[in-house]
């Protein structure tokens, strides 16, 4: 166990009511069938009603009781729910003062040149590249594109800035939410 996740544990014990309401209440924006809670520490007939719901749907046998077992899977149900609604990470794909020029060779290189590959595919003047962690001419006409765009000297140089640059393109143009287009008809 991490000490993060041991401080959290620690944090949630300490209050326990408050913990579970604020769990279960987050788990409501998930669970439609989850009564939204109010986290004031009182285990009161809403907090209740929340437990047994809870039980019915997701962790039988409905009683009401919060045991470690139930304790448990609403923890385990809250952990999963706030990971796959937590914001992405930065990537620190590019090292700090790193700066990579004409014919240098690094193995960092290789996802610089893999997101360009990416954005080749849907913006025009971007490159196809080889993916082979040298940043060669077609690395470095791809970073002066991308440096022009972005208002940043034009070096062709792989450096912080331009990494920089190029994650916020490709998160614009590869990692995108998938639109939903809806024609006249009403179909998407």
């Amino acid at each position: 166990m991490t000490a993060a996740k041991r401080q959290l544990e620690n944090e949630m014990l300490d209050q326990p009511v408050c913990s579970l309401q604020y769990m279960l209440m987050r788990l409501g924006e998930k669970y439609d069938f989850l009564p939204q809670l109010a986290v004031d520490g009182m285990f009161d007939e809403r907090t209740l009603e929340a437990v047994m719901l809870f039980q019915r749907e997701l962790f039988p046998p409905v009683t009401g009781v919060v045991d470690q077992g139930v304790w448990n899977a609403i923890r385990d149900a809250w952990i999963q729910f706030e990971l796959e609604n937590a914001p992405p990470r930065s990537l620190r794909g590019f090292p700090a003062g790193a700066s990579a020029g004409l014919g240098d060779q690094n193995s960092y290189l290789l996802l610089p040149q893999a997101m360009f590959q990416s954005l080749s595919q849907v913006l025009e003047g971007v490159s196809e590249e080889n993916l082979n962690g040298t940043h060669d001419e077609a690395s470095a006409a791809n970073a002066r594109w991308l440096q022009r765009r972005a208002g940043l000297e034009e070096t062709g140089e792989m450096n912080r800035d331009t990494w920089d640059a190029l994650t916020r393109l490709y998160e614009l143009f590869v990692v995108r939410e998938p639109q939903i287009v809806v024609s006249a008809g009403g179909h998407g």
